[in-house]
């Protein structure tokens, strides 16, 4: 029952589509019917403005950390294995949210909050690459991506020092790397056309 609850408890955390909700108390429209149309921190960033676009991204790397944190707390020393199944159910509640028919958001803020518990130097690593390539490129989408690639090798590499003593957290790592990747693959395409949008910093 503990592992059952913790389970439906990240599913449920990363489900809350912080976006959306901001979007109806802020400015009492549906986000999904503007800018890309996507439930994420990006698109709030654009739509509603930087202060509510900052407090989305906030909330929705929240999710992340509460989601693992919490599966900690109600069981007694999860394995390695349950714990990061938490983070994955956290991460595809965003994603396929139960509140807005499935369709959420991209997954890369709350895989931030996920790694921020599991894996912190590696995190702070591909944090670090997301600002300097969104800083310099102005392309979120190309942020995300080359963060995503960071995060994998700072694991690989950390792991390879430590002669692999955490290959579950590794294997993870890939394969929401992989999977961040793929969920971009429509801006990837738009980064080699030349037709990705920019962000700007709007104040509201």
């Amino acid at each position: 029952m503990e592992i059952i609850l913790s389970l439906c408890a990240a599913y449920l955390l990363g489900s809350i589509p912080t976006s959306y909700i901001m979007g109806k108390l802020t400015q009492g429209i549906d986000i999904r019917k503007f800018g890309s149309g996507n439930v994420g921190a990006t698109n709030a960033l654009r739509i509603l403005g930087t202060k509510i676009g900052i407090f989305t991204l906030i909330v929705d790397i929240g999710k992340g950390v509460l989601a693992v944190n919490i599966t900690r707390y109600i069981i007694n020393q999860p394995s390695d294995l349950i714990v990061i199944l938490a983070g994955v159910l956290a991460i595809f509640g965003h994603i396929f949210t139960i509140f807005l028919r499935f369709k959420g958001g991209k997954g890369v803020a709350t895989s931030a909050g996920v790694f921020i518990a599991l894996a912190p130097i590696p995190t702070v690593i591909a944090f670090s690459v997301f600002i300097v390539t969104v800083w310099l490129s102005k392309f979120v989408s190309l942020g995300s991506i080359t963060a995503a690639i960071a995060l994998f090798l700072a694991e690989l590499v950390i792991n390879i020092v430590n002669s692999f003593t955490d290959p579950e957290i590794l294997i993870f790592t890939f394969f929401i790397s992989l999977f961040i990747i793929i969920r971009h693959r429509a801006n990837i395409h738009r980064l080699l056309e030349g037709n990705e949008n920019k962000i700007s910093f709007k104040k509201k």
